[in-house]
């Protein structure tokens, strides 16, 4: 009987340190989540109320409906940005070296503010959100901010993600 108490005991004692270091594991996730994203730091106050207006924005969903020169800024060194449903590299793994490393999810176009929101392939594929400013007088764009998130299905989602901080604009991504 002693020796059944004694299996039991340390069953216990095992399960306890299991927990413990589930909740250990479970706090350490939640942290550097919470590390991976913060507040937008680069985004300067002007072009964070333009953003804010979404009645200025519509949504295009081709690289035809944008202005040359904002694809440009969003090219990779092919000079390509695939357009949304093609065929991309998405992975390392190349599977044809003519394809472009990156893919247009959708664009926003906003007066002279354009935002387009594309993924980048790779060892790390990424979501990128990159914000330019092209007015009439001048051939090429400034740009103005970009950011490194999730995907989003939309500009509003893009909003709701600039407005609570998940978008990292603290390092310099290559873009």
């Amino acid at each position: 009987m002693l020796a059944q108490e004694r299996t039991v005991a340390e069953f216990r004692l095992v399960r306890a340190m299991r927990m413990r270091h589930l909740s250990l594991c479970l706090l350490f996730t939640a942290a550097i989540q919470s590390l991976c994203y913060a507040d937008v730091t680069k985004l300067p106050t002007e072009g964070r109320k333009a953003l804010l207006d979404a009645s200025r924005f519509h949504e295009v969903h081709s690289t035809k409906d944008l202005p040359p020169a904002i694809v440009a800024l969003c090219v990779d060194d092919k000079g390509k940005l695939a357009e949304p449903g093609q065929n991309w590299n998405a992975t390392d793994a190349i599977t044809d070296p003519t394809l472009p490393w990156k893919r247009l999810i959708w664009a926003a176009v906003g007066s002279e503010y354009y935002v387009v929101h594309y993924e980048r392939g790779g060892i790390d594929h990424s979501f990128h959100i990159l914000v330019a400013k092209l007015t009439k007088n001048d051939a090429k764009p400034t740009m103005v901010w970009h950011a490194v998130g999730h995907q989003f299905k939309d500009y509003a989602a893009f909003l709701d993600a600039l407005r609570t901080g998940k978008l990292d604009d603290r390092l310099d991504y290559p873009h």
